[in-house]
């Protein structure tokens, strides 16, 4: 892996992680802000705490060293639950500003996830 790469991995692993951590944690905790999108969004509250908390284990599987297959699932989880939120947005009509957040963490785990060193990738250690 040359430098380059490994920079841009760091780079984009660190913003998902910052990013999957602060939204896991704030709809774990139900912010008045959260609990009013899953309904303008037709989904129920208890959702919250299901991704809250499969986010901050995905972040946990990304960072930790070793486990390349536990990470390809955790990246894979990123991007439904991403594409989900975009859909989701798309489908009762939000504006360009909700598809935002979404649409970034989309961005950088697939960046992360295409940039990831050779001992992460399941391909390679198996």
């Amino acid at each position: 892996m040359t430098k380059r790469n490994k920079i841009i991995y760091w780079i984009a692993t660190v913003w998902l992680s910052l990013g999957m951590t602060s939204t896991g944690i704030v709809q774990l905790i139900k912010m008045d802000e959260e609990v009013t999108m899953m309904k303008h969004l037709g989904y129920p509250v208890y959702i919250l705490t299901i991704i809250g908390v499969w986010k901050i284990l995905g972040v946990v599987a990304i960072l930790v060293p070793k486990f390349p297959l536990v990470k390809e699932w955790a990246y894979a989880g990123f991007f439904f639950v991403m594409s989900g939120a975009v859909f989701s947005h798309l489908a009762v009509g939000d504006g360009a500003k909700e598809y935002f957040g979404p649409v970034l963490l989309i961005v950088l785990t697939v960046v992360s996830w295409y940039f990831r060193p050779e001992s992460r990738n399941v391909r390679r250690s198996l």
